[in-house]
Parts: structure tokens; sequence; C-alpha cells
């Protein structure tokens, strides 16, 4: 069942109390949805551990990094020259299961949907 995936951005905007993300968690908890954060993403948001950091992380599911989402990263970072290796992956992750993606990077996101056009992305 498809479902959300979050980058960056949307995690800082948990981790700062901003409104819209906090309704958009708590419809995809309460519609029984699936929430994904690319390991990759945990990388670039997390600066030790508070317990508002670990509400979060429990809130979603983390999905590792694996060779098939690695290869189809990488050929999304060929198609798109200006891409990020993390953006590539956050798109990669969620075509798996045609989720769609909350960002703050609207822009670089959504440059990427020239290789995966049938993730739908929103900005926070």
């Amino acid at each position: 069942m498809a479902g959300l995936t979050f980058d960056t951005g949307a995690l800082v905007a948990l981790e700062r109390r901003r409104q819209r993300m906090r309704r958009v968690l708590a419809t995809a908890i309460r519609d029984n949805l699936r929430v994904s954060v690319p390991a990759v993403v945990i990388t670039e948001w997390w600066r030790g551990r508070t317990d508002l950091a670990a509400d979060i992380l429990a809130s979603v599911d983390v999905e590792p990094m694996d060779e098939d989402l690695a290869k189809v990263a990488g050929e999304a970072l060929a198609a798109v020259k200006r891409a990020t290796a993390v953006d590539a992956i956050v798109m990669a992750s969620a075509a798996r299961r045609g989720d769609v993606v909350y960002t703050s990077d609207f822009d670089d996101l959504s440059s990427l949907q020239v290789h995966f056009r049938s993730v739908r992305v929103l900005g926070i």
C-alpha cells in the first residue's frame, strides 16, 4: 500500500513543531499509512538524541539502503545532472511503494520527477 516518504526537511519541520507537518504525520497515523524515511535522511537530520527526535523516529519506518535502491538512485543521478545522492535515494525509495514525498526542497526533488514519474512531490 502506498504511503508517505519524508525527506530531511520534513523531519526538521517535525522537530521544529511545524503545524503542517504535524498534521500530515497525525493524519497518516490515523489513516494507518506507512511513513518511510530512507536511512540516509537520518544521517542528514540527526544531531543527537532528544526526546522529540526519538519520538519522531518511533513514528516512522526507517528504510535501510540496499543494492537495488542504490542502483536505481545512481541511475537517477546519471539522468538528472543537478541531483544529489540523498534526493535521488528519497525519490527511489518513494517510487518503490508509489509514495508521496514531503520535502522542503520542492524544486530539487521535483526535478527528479523526470526519472520517477509516478512519485508525487509535495512541499511543506
